[in-house]
């Protein structure tokens, strides 16, 4: 039998601290991958792509778990994952678009570690590509993730 609160006449676990950016990376991490391997062939032709788009997967999901950081000093609790609320939604996404445009404008123009090809939209010098995926993925992940921590795991919100 867990242990915790009864929610819904059922127990509830209490999480540790952990388990929920535990959950996110591991919702994350595929999600991404599979995503950088789509668009890959918008940007310029390199000889080591499924190896970029690793790296590019590895930095999205600590972007992920920033996004989720900084949506949690949105007033509230730090286990919003469970009862998401529209203002940290909003923080998690803007969060992690905001990283994304830095890290896109950096990547191509200051560092080169890849270049758009022709067929790449760009809105305001900044991929389409990667501008949907921080608005699809991270929604897609946060759903997943908090649908495991619910389901599989019978958890609500409170931390052990």
């Amino acid at each position: 039998m867990p242990d915790g609160p009864e929610v819904g006449g059922l127990m509830a676990h209490v999480l540790p601290r952990w388990q929920p950016w535990a959950a996110l990376a591991a919702a994350s991490l595929p999600i991404h991958f599979a995503w950088e391997m789509l668009q890959a062939p918008l940007y310029l032709p390199h000889e080591r792509w499924a190896w970029l788009c690793a790296q590019a997967s590895a930095g999205d999901v600590v972007i992920t778990l920033l996004a989720y950081a900084g949506a949690s000093w949105v007033p509230g609790t730090r286990a919003w994952i469970a009862r998401p609320r529209a203002t940290h939604v909003t923080a998690y996404l803007a969060i992690g678009l905001g990283v994304t445009v830095l890290l896109e404008f950096l990547s191509v123009y200051r560092w080169g570690r890849w270049a758009y090809g022709p067929n790449m939209p760009r809105l305001l010098g900044i991929g389409v590509a990667p501008l949907a995926q921080w608005i699809v993925v991270p929604a897609l992940t946060l759903w997943l993730a908090k649908s495991y921590l619910k389901r599989y795991l019978g958890w609500t919100h409170s931390y052990s």
